[in-house]
C-alpha cells in the first residue's frame, strides 16, 4: 500500500488492515477550512520526508461524512493515530511540524529501523554481489551509529563481514556482543567465523610463515606470504605485512611490494574500510 492515500469507503476496510503491520495517520480535512489544509501539508511534508515509516491517510470530510462521522469528528483539522485497527492517539486543531513529530516519535519505531528491516530483507534473500555486499556495509554503519551501536545492528554487520571474507572485522564487532545479547544468531555466527578462519588457516600459509620467520629479511617469501593471506581474506594481515617494509622502502623488490600492495588494495574495492585505512597510510609515505 502507498504510504499516502485517499481514504474512502471502498478502500478503508484495507487502511484498518494495513494498520495491523504499520501505523496509520488519519488527516481529517476540509478544502473550506483552511487550518485543516494547512495542517494536512504538514503531515504530507512528514510522510514524504519519512517515506514508508507510517500511512497518511486523508479524509476530506466534505465528500466522507460517513467516516467522519463513524469516528466522531468534532473540529477540524483532527489527526488520529490508528494501531492494529483502533485510535491510540490523536489531537484537534493546528499544531507544528514539530509538535507531529514528537507525537509520532512515541508511537512509530525509530527512523534507522526502516532501513534495518530492508537490509535484512535483502539479506534474507540472498545471492549478493561483491559490490551490494560492500554497499550494505557502508549502509549499516550508519544505522550502527544512528542507532546507538544497537547489539542486533552489529550482529548482521558481522554477518555481512563474513560474507565478505573480513575476518577480522568479523571478529572485532562480536567482541562487543554482550552476554544478554548473545542469542542463537549470535552462535551462528560464532561458528561460521570459527569455520572460516580454519579454512583460512592454509598449510601453505603456515610454511610460508614459518620461511618468514626463519627468513625475516627474505622479501620474496614475504609477497608470497601477502598473497596466500589475500586469497583466503585475511586482508588486514596482509595489508600490514606489506605496508610495515613499504615503511622502510618504498622501492622495495623495485617496486613489487608497492605493486602487490596496490592489487590487494584493489581487490578490496574502494569502499571497504580496511582499503580506505591502508590506503590513506600509503599516502603519508608518499606524500
Amino acid at each position: 500500500m502507498d504510504y499516502l492515500i485517499n481514504l474512502t469507503k471502498e478502500n478503508i476496510q484495507q487502511v484498518v488492515d494495513s494498520s495491523m503491520q504499520k501505523m496509520v495517520v488519519l488527516a481529517f480535512w476540509a478544502q473550506q477550512q483552511p487550518q485543516s489544509v494547512q495542517m494536512l501539508q504538514t503531515l504530507e511534508q512528514l510522510a514524504q520526508a519519512q517515506a514508508g515509516r507510517f500511512i497518511l491517510a486523508k479524509v476530506d470530510c466534505e465528500t466522507e461524512i460517513e467516516i467522519a462521522n463513524y469516528f466522531q469528528i468534532q473540529n477540524l483539522p483532527t489527526t488520529l493515530v490508528l494501531d492494529k485497527g483502533r485510535p491510540i492517539d490523536g489531537f484537534a486543531g493546528l499544531q507544528t511540524k514539530e509538535q507531529v513529530e514528537t507525537l509520532l516519535n512515541k508511537h512509530l519505531p525509530p527512523m534507522w529501523m526502516q532501513e534495518f528491516e530492508a537490509i535484512k530483507q535483502l539479506l534474507a534473500e540472498g545471492a549478493l554481489t561483491d559490490d551490494e555486499l560492500v554497499q550494505l556495509s557502508v549502509q549499516l554503519k550508519t544505522v550502527y551509529t544512528d542507532s546507538q551501536q544497537s547489539a542486533e545492528v552489529a550482529l548482521v554487520m558481522v554477518d555481512v563481514a563474513l560474507q565478505q571474507g573480513l575476518l577480522a572485522d568479523a571478529k572485532s564487532l562480536l567482541l562487543t556482543i554482550g552476554l544478554a545479547d548473545q542469542d542463537s544468531y549470535y552462535h551462528n555466527l560464532m561458528a561460521k567465523l570459527a569455520l572460516a578462519e580454519d579454512a583460512a588457516d592454509t598449510p601453505e600459509i603456515r610454511q610460508l610463515q614459518q620461511s618468514l620467520a626463519e627468513q625475516p629479511d627474505n622479501l620474496d617469501v614475504a609477497v608470497s606470504l601477502a598473497k596466500a593471506l589475500n586469497i583466503s581474506h585475511r586482508n588486514e594481515e596482509a595489508l600490514e605485512l606489506l605496508f610495515a617494509i613499504l615503511q622502510k622502502d618504498l622501492g622495495a623488490l623495485d617496486g613489487k611490494v608497492k605493486q602487490v600492495f596496490m592489487e590487494i588494495l584493489t581487490a578490496i574495492g574502494q569502499g571497504n574500510t580496511l582499503a580506505n585505512q591502508y590506503r590513506r597510510k600509503l599516502y603519508t609515505l608518499l606524500y
